[in-house]
C-alpha cells in the first residue's frame, strides 16, 4: 500500500469538496487517513495461515465450541462507509481445536477488506471449517450499517443479521437449532 499516493488523493478530495487542506485542522489529515486506510485494509495483506500461527492443537473434544460476541468493524464496498457489530462463531471439532483468539483474527482478516456483511460471514465459516476440519461450523453476525443509517434512508436502529452454517450445522437441524440456540439473539450492536 501506497501511503503517500493515498494521501495525495485525500488532498484532491478535500480541494474537490470545497475545503482547503492547508487550513490549521487538515493540515496531517490526508497522512491521518492514510493510515487509517493502511489498518482497515490490512486484511489484503493477511492470510489465514498467517493469523492462525500453528495454533490448530488436538483434542479429544468432539463437542460444539462457540465463541460469542467477537467485534465486527469492516467497511461497506459499495460506499465505504463502516458497518459494526458483533459475530458468533461455532464449531465441532473433530480432534482439532483452534485457539479462541485465532477465531477473532480470522474475523478481522476478512472484516478489514471492503466488504458486503453476506460475504464476510460466509469467508469466516469457509475459514473456521478449513483450519480445524471441523464437522460443522456456524457463524452468526448483527451489524449496523453507517451507510443506511447516515445517508440514504436514514434508519438509525436498522440491524443486519447473517448466518452462514456447514457441514453438520447445515444438514443437522437439531445441530444447528443447538448453535442459534446457544448464541441466542444480540439485544444490541
Amino acid at each position: 500500500m501506497n501511503k503517500t499516493r493515498i494521501a495525495s488523493l485525500i488532498r484532491q478530495l478535500l480541494v474537490e469538496i470545497g475545503e482547503d487542506p492547508k487550513r490549521e485542522g487538515l493540515l496531517k489529515t490526508p497522512e491521518r487517513v492514510a493510515a487509517s486506510w493502511e489498518q482497515l485494509t490490512e486484511g489484503y495483506r493477511m492470510t489465514p495461515k498467517g493469523v492462525i500461527n500453528n495454533a490448530i492443537f488436538s483434542s479429544e473434544s468432539n463437542n460444539m465450541i462457540i465463541v460469542k460476541d467477537v467485534e465486527v468493524y469492516s467497511l461497506c464496498e459499495h460506499h465505504m462507509l463502516p458497518f459494526i457489530g458483533r459475530c458468533h462463531i461455532g464449531y465441532i471439532s473433530k480432534n482439532k481445536v483452534i485457539g479462541v483468539s485465532k477465531l477473532a483474527r480470522i474475523v478481522d482478516l476478512y472484516a478489514r477488506r471492503l466488504q458486503i456483511q453476506e460475504r464476510l460471514t460466509a469467508e469466516i465459516a469457509r475459514a473456521v471449517m478449513k483450519a480445524v476440519g471441523a464437522e460443522g461450523v456456524g457463524v452468526v453476525m448483527t451489524c449496523r450499517h453507517l451507510c443506511m443509517m447516515m445517508r440514504g434512508v436514514e434508519k438509525h436502529r436498522s440491524m443486519m443479521t447473517t448466518s452462514s452454517v456447514l457441514g453438520s450445522f447445515h444438514r443437522d437441524q437439531a445441530t444447528r437449532m443447538e448453535f442459534l440456540t446457544l448464541v441466542g439473539r444480540p439485544d444490541e450492536v
